[in-house]
């Protein structure tokens, strides 16, 4: 018998998510699953949650243990095959709530915060310390396991993981699974399948830089001309004009949502112009109204999951497909964050890139992608500037540092004076004190 533990089980959802997929899935159904977070409440209604799972759809074959807070976290790791991460340091509130309305008093908006742009560093270097303070007890107590990481800032976390704690780590996202078949369904697109397509860049802005039928046409042609077609549609109603807007300008699609995308790059987000604003659709302020929203669907579905009304059907997630395949060798494909190492030629290779890779016995095995479109490379390049600065800030706990990523920020440095990001840092330095290391 192998062991799974969920770093932030409390998030019950995507504990039901993951676990659900392992107990549903042969070779993993007689795993220890091993449940760790640090709120009590959380953690005890996560843990009657996947009892109940473990009893309606897996006959009660797993076994379910929970481990609550930092003195039984080496308990929790002891002995694990596989760790998956899903913690949120400082949730909802305060944390993200300060995350966007301080760099709002500095006239600096937002739409999701979690990934670039001042919301995504700040959430880094809260989250990097704890992911350190992991690896440490995972050295000590299960080295050979695997870290799969779902936290957000990906590329920044799953960078540090690989860079500096001598854990094997992946970074999985769920924006690669659904990139082409979201993008053809939503321009009426009804290819022959199954598709042949190629996905690299890094996380949040991999790029889609092949698509083909089943008998090899070439997709890209058509896609650009509807994608156009939406573009220039003055009476649109499509959420997804940021990233066709790439396809116009760039030549190419990328993996993750407009809404996203817009506050990656100096281009759409601009207080000078905000017919801008309403012209891409874009939705200020969307990452807070969206964990408003999940925390009240949590409430409302809250009793019946706790009361056992719960059960469960495999999902596109990558996690129970990667174990499955490191504990039988039946290869299966992803699309994974992981160490450049060459994979990207035209990237810097101590950079976090999401290219194909292959799993099987052996673990988690990157493919060589070569040189991006070097549009692509250099869009990417200004995201790793910011990723690799906020890694940097996080190791050395240096305030000039956390100033230097956010000046090389497109978004912020676009919009604020040297001498407001400055402020601004200061600001959320002070705000965000409780939940990270002080900074000199």
């Amino acid at each position: 018998m192998g062991k799974i533990t969920f770093m932030g089980a409390g998030s019950t959802v995507f504990t039901k998510n993951v676990l659900g997929d392992s107990m549903l899935t042969p070779s993993l159904r007689d795993f220890e699953l091993a449940l760790y977070d640090i709120d009590p409440k959380r953690l005890e209604e996560s843990y009657v949650m996947v009892n109940a799972l473990n009893k309606n759809i897996n006959e009660g074959r797993a076994t379910i243990t929970k481990y609550l807070g930092i003195p039984n976290r080496k308990d929790a790791l002891r002995g694990a095959d596989f760790v998956v991460n899903a913690i949120q340091v400082g949730g909802y509130d305060p944390c993200t709530i300060i995350d966007f309305e301080v760099p709002k008093k500095y006239g600096l908006r937002q739409t999701i915060g979690d990934t670039l742009g001042i919301g995504g560093i700040f959430r880094a270097l809260r989250t990097i310390p704890i992911l350190a303070d992991f690896a440490e007890d995972m050295r000590a107590v299960c080295p050979n396991a695997w870290f799969l990481n779902y936290t957000n800032p990906m590329a920044m976390l799953a960078g540090f993981m690989e860079r500096y704690t001598g854990i094997q780590t992946v970074g999985l996202c769920h924006s690669v699974q659904v990139c082409s078949s979201r993008l053809l369904a939503a321009l009426n697109m009804t290819p022959k399948q199954p598709i042949k397509e190629k996905i690299a860049g890094i996380n949040h802005m991999a790029w889609l830089l092949e698509i083909f039928d089943a008998d090899g046409n070439d997709l890209y042609p058509e896609i650009r001309r509807r994608s156009l077609e939406v573009l220039n549609d003055p009476n649109t109603d499509c959420a997804d004009l940021v990233r066709y807007e790439y396809i116009r300008r760039f030549g190419y699609y990328c993996t993750e949502s407009s809404e996203h995308n817009a506050e990656y790059n100096n281009l759409f987000l601009k207080d000078q112009h905000p017919e801008l604003i309403d012209r891409y659709h874009i939705p200020l302020d969307e990452y807070p109204r969206r964990c408003i929203r999940q925390i009240a669907d949590w409430e409302s579905s809250r009793e019946k999951y706790i009361a056992g009304d719960v059960t469960h059907e495999r999902t596109r997630e990558y996690a129970s497909k990667i174990m499955e395949s490191i504990v039988t060798g039946i290869p299966y494909q992803i699309g994974g964050n992981v160490l450049n190492n060459n994979l990207i030629t035209n990237l810097p290779n101590n950079a976090c890139v999401e290219v194909p890779c292959l799993v099987n016995r052996s673990g988690i095995l990157p493919t060589v992608v070569g040189d991006l479109p070097e549009i692509c490379a250099a869009m990417n390049r200004t995201n790793i500037n910011v990723q690799l600065l906020t890694i940097e800030a996080a190791v050395t706990r240096k305030k000039e540092a956390v100033y230097r990523a956010a000046m090389l920020d497109p978004h912020t440095s676009s919009e604020l004076t040297i001498d407001q990001i400055v402020a601004m840092c200061d600001d959320l330095l002070e705000a965000h004190k409780d939940w990270m290391p002080s900074y000199t």
